[in-house]
């Protein structure tokens, strides 16, 4: 009995860990399309041009996603490799280690599996949720990700985001307004996770970064499992064939057992 306490517990750990680290940040919905071959060839070109510098993807190569995403190998040589490399390796990146480590405090993570692991709306609120804080290494933070240690490199598409507060309405664990008895007003408190852009310095509208981000996202989503869209359609197959072999072979039990009973 002990031993299964333990067990519970330490399985409960994780999810503990979680909770105690405050309320969870409302997440926009990504709606992934892997079918979207257009939205998945902008993002590998959103991928290339903003993440590939600092962020690798050592487990896609350029020639696989060539293939699934229809882009003819001129394409891919003459776009979308880094320089020195060749269609048929992996996405790597030049910047070792350690100088990873002395300029950001700690090397970039590898993005192939970064959608599997944070899921797509997470990514895609996140790319979406800098503002500036001079506090910060960088001069930026992030309301889905505090502290985070990454520089906003999409800043110049976007534009300056600017965290701005104000008052809401307190509300009870029934979603209802809490009210001081006292005064009959209701209780608030600041909230700030609103971004501002400052749209003199954008590139882009809100809408077009959005559709920028989303396609960035898509593709990300695409590396992380280049074989879903295969996976999913075979899988159709074999229910399709377990459904049919039932029949054979429930009309072969009833064969069989038809003398019995």
């Amino acid at each position: 009995m002990k031993k299964l306490i333990a067990f519970l517990f330490s399985a409960l750990l994780p999810v503990m860990a979680v909770a105690a680290g405050g309320p969870a940040i409302p997440l926009d919905e990504h709606r992934t399309d892997l079918h979207d071959t257009a939205s998945l060839q902008r993002g590998w070109a959103a991928f290339k041009n903003y993440c590939l510098s600092c962020h690798s993807a050592n487990y896609q190569r350029y020639e696989r996603a060539a293939q699934d995403l229809g882009v003819p190998a001129d394409i891919v040589e003459q776009n979308l490799l880094l320089p020195g490399h060749k269609i048929g390796e992996q996405m790597t990146i030049a910047m070792r280690a350690e100088d990873a480590k002395a300029w950001f405090g700690a090397p970039p993570p590898d993005l192939t599996l970064e959608a599997r692991l944070r899921g797509a709306d997470w990514l895609y609120t996140y790319l979406r949720a800098f503002y500036v804080d001079e506090s910060r290494p960088f001069g930026v933070n992030n309301t889905v990700f505090p502290n985070v240690g990454m520089p906003h490199v999409l800043m110049e598409l976007q534009g300056i985001p600017e965290k701005t507060c104000k008052p809401v309405a307190v509300k009870d664990e029934n979603g209802n307004t809490k009210v001081d008895p006292l005064t009959g007003k209701a209780f608030e408190e600041t909230q700030c996770d609103v971004i501002g852009i400052r749209p003199e310095t954008a590139k882009m509208t809100t809408a077009e970064y959005d559709q920028f981000v989303y396609d960035l996202v898509n593709f990300m989503v695409y590396i992380g499992e280049p074989s879903k869209l295969e996976s999913q359609r075979l899988g159709t197959y074999v229910l399709i064939f377990l459904a049919i072999f039932f029949v054979f072979a429930y009309a072969l039990k009833r064969e069989y057992w038809r003398d019995v009973h």
